[in-house]
């Protein structure tokens, strides 16, 4: 089974989106938008982008800057 985004009322005049996995693991959650439309067009960049996204390791990079 697939994951889902659920779009969450953020404060009175905000939105936010979540990722979360089948078993309701939370995956992503998004900055908060202040339109509806902009938290779908969010969504729909996350769907885009994330299938064909370069993986980028860059967990060594704190230790090299040290």
């Amino acid at each position: 089974m697939a994951g889902r985004f659920e779009i969450l009322k953020d404060g009175e005049d905000g939105y936010r989106f979540r990722l979360t996995t089948a078993d309701g693991t939370l995956v992503a959650e998004s900055p908060r938008f202040k339109h509806l439309k902009a938290v779908v067009a969010g969504i729909n960049a996350v769907r885009e982008n994330a299938a064909t996204g370069i993986v980028v390791d860059r967990s060594n990079t704190a230790r090299r800057a040290a």
